[in-house]
């Protein structure tokens, strides 16, 4: 199933002390076979992709030998009644590819629904933001240079084969997109050499280097990636804590050393203070409380309010299951940075489509132990916060 991709089938082939002992700081290859990841994107959805949602540089973008193809040669300016737009030209495209050109399509998962439910699924298992590129390529050539990536990534093989070669960590470790030093260079050697294959994947941590070519095959292939919370993202979090009155005020250049010592001295108790009080599990309790939720909408049931059969599906929306608080007769989510109360009643309900994520309303109320009635109104009161879709 594509919607448990990583939690379910890439998890068990890699065991379940990959989080704790290989995520971001092993590479991984791993065969989950075809038949899993066959209806990810087939060529005929991608098609589809193509002709229907008016993709453009920079989202859709070809490269060659290391170098970006310049769009003129495979767009156009069309004219409309909102003003002109860029397309993309079937026939200069096809030139592109078949002289060797690299298919890059950013934010697949924002095209199509199945990449959609296997990157949502990533996200519960890392716990992170992702987002999905496709690549595509015919024959023997190359769209970009060795190279190192400034976020981990899951590479999935969909079509066809790609030779690999994962290099390893370069000369600075955990290397970062706002960095110091840019400057750091590739190891010698290789730690993973090979031809992947329709249904491996990759897992290539933040930082190491790979280089990547065509066999002479056609090759499609989703890369998911994912950054992970550094200790700079806590320390971040710190400073908007800091907005008080010592930390307001002007640094006072012109005193004496004594006092400005004495300063120094309060600054860093505050700061050691603030360190204390908002360590890391809370930042990344915080964190998971703001974790954002796919732009999807729930017409016309959030609008009219009207009442679901016990037949009609309904979906959680958010991705990370929020943790459940009691506040005396009501029941307290944090979702995407806001607070939503329900009256105890929808503790069990929630529970239960934290776990299952999509039940129909009878199931609902057989899973969560609730009368049908009452699983009706939750409903209700949840797809008009945006908290469940209704089908």
């Amino acid at each position: 199933m594509t919607d448990r991709l990583f939690t379910e089938t890439l998890r068990a082939a890699l065991g379940d002390d990959f989080l704790s002992t290989r995520l971001s700081s092993d590479f991984v290859f791993a065969d989950v076979g075809e038949d899993t990841v066959r209806h990810l994107l087939t060529f005929a959805d991608l098609n589809e992709i193509l002709s229907t949602r008016g993709l453009a540089p920079p989202q859709l973008r070809l490269h060659r030998q290391g170098a970006p193809v310049p769009a003129a040669r495979y767009t156009d300016t069309a004219g409309a009644s909102t003003g002109a737009r860029t397309v993309v030209r079937p026939e200069g495209l096809y030139r592109e590819l078949r002289e060797g050109a690299s298919l890059v399509l950013d934010g697949v998962d924002r095209l199509h629904p199945p990449v959609r439910a296997a990157t949502d699924d990533l996200m519960r298992l890392v716990r992170e933001r992702a987002q999905v590129n496709l690549y595509l390529i015919w024959g023997s050539s190359h769209g970009f240079d060795t190279h190192w990536d400034d976020h981990d990534t899951f590479i999935v093989q969909l079509a066809g084969t790609k030779h690999w070669k994962v290099h390893g960590p370069g000369s600075r470790p955990h290397p970062m997109k706002v960095d110091s030093d840019h400057a750091h260079t590739p190891p010698e050697g290789t730690v993973w050499e090979g031809v992947l294959r329709p249904g491996q994947v990759l897992h290539v941590p933040r930082g190491w280097w790979h280089t990547v070519t065509g066999t002479g095959d056609v090759s499609m292939h989703l890369t998911f990636g994912f950054t992970r919370a550094t200790g700079v993202d806590w320390a971040r979090s710190l400073l908007e804590r800091l907005y008080v009155e010592v930390f307001r005020q002007d640094l006072p250049r012109f005193a004496g050393e004594e006092e400005r010592r004495k300063h120094e001295s309060e600054l860093l108790r505050r700061l050691a203070d603030a360190a204390e009080q908002h360590g890391l599990d809370a930042f990344l309790a915080e964190r998971d409380a703001r974790f954002p939720r796919r732009q999807s909408f729930a017409l016309p049931w959030a609008v009219d309010g009207a009442a679901p059969a016990e037949s009609a599906r309904v979906e959680f929306v958010p991705i990370l299951a929020p943790e459940l608080e009691r506040e005396g007769d009501q029941v307290a989510v944090a979702v995407s940075g806001r607070r939503y109360r329900f009256p105890a009643l929808a503790e069990p309900v929630l529970a239960a489509l934290a776990r299952e994520r999509a039940l129909t309303v009878g199931e609902l109320a057989e899973r969560s132990g609730t009368p049908v009635e009452a699983v009706v109104g939750v409903v209700r009161a949840l797809v008009r916060h945006h908290l469940v879709l209704l089908s």
